[in-house]
């Protein structure tokens, strides 16, 4: 088999080329965007008919949620345009495509868990992006797999527990939002899903459409804060206890709206491919990797 992988530096990229590095049955390429800009179409094509991969996993995106309510033309560029290329470039060779999405294509106001079949309402410029991605992919290539996910973390990258541990250095006191809920998903977990799939499907096994993946168990951000901090004074990381409180949303004001529910059900990936939520929690348990 082999996998292209785009958007390589990114939390879900570099953790699918460390885990390919390992792989040595799948040859793969990596590529970021100083070797590829994915918004140009031409770009695009020549590299996927030169490698010819059975997979194209899509990591790319532009993801800085408030900065794309102002860069609305790059967000759909990076969202929108590229990964609708690296469909059609897909298709012309007889790939499949792996695409990256998010909880933000939903409302986020939903009593209870979000299922791939919802109605899907983003609030901002990001998640409209993204969506018009989904459905650009999934127009220009049949064969393809959408995977929406959420609140994304790794030892690389910027992200919630990398700030955090990073305010812990100087400040005594955080307070930390308790209204919005989610699953806490490390990108790891995220890079074996995909690849677990990607050979699913080069077996033969057709079950193509969108698919959540995302962790449990379900917490705020003041949850997900509380217990991070609890990991970081058992393994030494500090010493000394930091306060953490609860405020809400309106009291952390941002350009862009989050949603208030952002928690993704997994039943079907896990039917589908046996594959089991994320499980955040260890992924803390090497917290010195994150400083």
């Amino acid at each position: 088999m082999k996998i292209l992988v785009t958007g390589s530096k990114g939390q879900v990229g570099s953790s699918l080329v460390k885990q390919l590095s390992k792989m040595s049955e799948i040859s793969f390429l990596a590529v970021d965007r100083d070797q590829l800009d994915i918004t140009d179409c031409e770009a695009v094509d020549k590299l996927v008919k030169e490698f010819k991969p059975n997979m194209i996993i899509n990591c790319a995106a532009h993801t800085a949620v408030d900065k794309a309510e102002q860069e609305v033309e790059l967000s759909y560029a990076i969202n929108c345009d590229g990964p609708q290329f690296l469909a059609q470039a897909a298709n012309s060779v007889g790939a499949t495509i792996l695409h990256i999405s998010t909880d933000y294509v939903f409302a986020g106001n939903k009593v209870g868990e979000y299922v791939e079949t919802d109605d899907v309402a983003p609030q901002g410029i990001y998640g409209k992006s993204k969506l018009a991605g989904e459905l650009a992919v999934a127009e220009a290539c049949p064969h393809h797999i959408i995977m929406r996910t959420a609140w994304v973390f790794c030892e690389t990258g910027n992200n919630f527990v990398k700030t955090m541990l990073r305010l812990a250095q100087s400040r005594d006191e955080l307070g930390v939002v308790a209204d919005q809920f989610g699953g806490p998903t490390y990108a790891g977990d995220i890079a074996a899903t995909l690849l677990t799939i990607a050979q699913s499907l080069h077996k033969g096994n057709c079950y193509y459409g969108t698919y959540h993946f995302a962790g449990l168990p379900h917490v705020s951000w003041y949850q997900f804060a509380t217990k991070m901090f609890s990991k970081a004074n058992e393994q030494g990381i500090l010493n000394r206890v930091i306060q953490v409180n609860p405020i809400t949303t309106d009291q952390y004001p941002t350009l862009a709206k989050r949603p208030a529910n952002s928690t993704l059900a997994c039943r079907k990936v896990e039917q589908v491919f046996g594959i089991k939520p994320s499980d955040w929690q260890t992924a803390l348990n090497n917290l010195n990797d994150y400083i």
